[in-house]
């Protein structure tokens, strides 16, 4: 996992968002599943309406439960404080239903004023070695984010806190043209949504991510993006004039085409439909892009992979991959509680496919192993993808982007009077 080292000041300001509307936390987001999207990049042709409807996906009843296990519109059922906190808060009902006489949970946004904004790792199985978070925490609120226990550095929850307790960094755009600026800067790309999704739904207020794309394509910078938010083709602008030079790779993150299961692993997340619209938008436009299955849950999702796939083909995207489920640290406890909630069925059933791929554990963190397992389930689950793939004709374009347009803007100026 990539942490972001950078340290906020002593003086921060808080915005408080409004409540998220009644009904559907997806309307915040980028539309609910009630849409009109088409899904011809959801479901083969051969697939009746009947199938189209029919979802595998179905949950217990939560009217019972009080606000410490379910917030309407949040992916994790409990707020326990950090690994680093040395008193832990639970709540308790006091007989009165104090509980549940507690109101929503709503968005807090604390501006950060960090001293850098380009992050560096030396992680042997990553194909980057730096990476820009313009946000700190995600409103998308999916409960397996593997980001999670980073905010245990805040003395914030990895719980509830991650997706309500945000910080944004309005000074990005400003501190990474300083850096690019740099003479013993050297050119390599910048990946981006590697902690946080850069296009999460405070982005569309705040637009440091587009501030930050501004800046990389004036220094013709070259830029990955992964994404779980349609909100990417607000930039489609910049995306095109960027891809034209090579200079962009863009992937939007499909963890299932199931609305129903969408909306409660991710509840503020763009819906499918929504997502696989985008690749197809960003394809056609000229901009390479492709489809991240992931995470690839086993038991609950792991079976939409060739679907996933196939519209990925159909959708005119690149190129796709997938990621193994990562449970590090308190991810493994918020899953669970999740599972417990949702499908209690299959609590044990999928924990045990988890563990047998993790020898035996929750999550291993050793390299080159961490995104796809170990053992028979995850060999039996690459085989599938690389059939897949081979049969679609998918990953056979090269992936490189073009570094050596790199040009400061003082320093193209010079050039100009030679």
């Amino acid at each position: 996992m990539i942490l972001n080292q950078q340290m906020r000041s002593g003086t921060a300001n808080t915005h408080n968002r409004a409540k998220p509307p009644p009904l559907s936390p997806l309307d915040e987001a980028d539309g609910s599943p009630a849409n009109n999207t088409p899904d011809r990049f959801l479901f083969p042709p051969r697939w009746s309406d009947e199938h189209r409807n029919r979802s595998a996906f179905t949950h217990t009843s939560m009217s019972h439960l009080g606000p410490d296990r379910f917030q309407r519109g949040r992916g994790a059922a409990s707020n326990t404080s950090g690994r680093f906190e040395s008193q832990q808060r639970t709540h308790e009902d006091d007989g009165w239903n104090s509980l549940a006489d507690e109101s929503s949970l709503n968005t807090n946004v604390t501006l950060e004023t960090p001293q850098r904004i380009i992050s560096w790792n030396n992680s042997p199985d990553m194909p980057f070695d730096r990476s820009i978070n313009p946000y700190r925490g995600c409103e998308h609120g999916c409960v397996y984010c593997f980001a999670r226990p980073s905010h245990a550095f805040l003395g914030l929850s990895p719980g509830l806190d991650f997706e309500t307790q945000l910080f944004a960094k309005p000074t990005a755009a400003a501190l990474l043209r300083r850096e690019l600026s740099s003479p013993r800067y050297t050119p390599r790309p910048i990946a981006m949504g590697t902690n946080t999704d850069p296009s999460q739904p405070i982005e569309r207020q705040y637009r440091i991510t587009r501030s930050i794309l501004e800046v990389l394509e004036e220094f013709q910078h070259p830029v990955t993006i992964l994404t779980k938010s349609a909100l990417i083709q607000r930039d489609l602008d910049i995306l095109t004039r960027m891809a034209e030079k090579n200079l962009v790779h863009t992937a939007l993150s499909v963890t299932t085409l199931d609305p129903k299961l969408a909306r409660a692993l991710e509840p503020r997340a763009s819906t499918p439909t929504k997502r696989m619209a985008a690749v197809a938008d960003l394809a056609e436009a000229g901009v390479p892009t492709g489809v991240m299955f992931a995470p690839v849950i086993p038991a609950l999702n792991d079976m939409e992979l060739e679907r996933i796939m196939d519209g990925t083909q159909r959708s005119g995207a690149r190129f796709g991959n997938y990621v193994l489920l990562k449970l590090p640290r308190e991810v493994a406890g918020l899953f669970r509680e999740w599972l417990d909630i949702h499908v209690p069925d299959k609590t044990a059933h999928i924990m045990s496919l988890v563990n047998a791929m993790r020898q035996g554990e929750d999550y291993n963190s050793q390299w080159f192993t961490r995104t796809r397992g170990n053992g028979p389930y995850a060999w039996l689950l690459k085989r599938r993808f690389d059939l897949c793939v081979r049969r679609l004709n998918l990953n056979a374009s090269s992936c490189l982007l073009d570094a050596t347009r790199f040009a400061p803007p003082n320093q193209a100026r010079q050039m100009t009077l030679l």
